[in-house]
């Protein structure tokens, strides 16, 4: 599921970031705060009216802010689906 998908609350860890979505310097941002493959996460809060604004998300003890677009480059799993597949 995607990081927009995510409960909020709910831990996972991110399996897949799609890079080509973002640009250079997006990209190495997110680096920057801890975001890459098997970094654990936590959706906290979604801003903006009617919750379509960025996503407050928890990046192992760090919490950030990031765009909703950037957060649909993110594929997320939980342990629950670990333990389905």
């Amino acid at each position: 599921m995607r990081l927009t998908e995510l409960p909020l609350r709910q831990p996972a860890y991110v399996d897949l970031v799609d890079w080509s979505v973002l640009s250079l310097s997006e990209g190495q941002r997110l680096r920057e705060f801890g975001l890459c493959e098997g970094a654990s996460v936590e959706a906290l809060h979604h801003g903006g009216i009617f919750g379509n604004g960025p996503i407050a998300c928890k990046v192992g003890r760090m919490t950030i802010a990031m765009r909703r677009s950037h957060a649909a480059a993110i594929t997320v799993r939980t342990d629950a689906q670990e333990d389905a597949a």
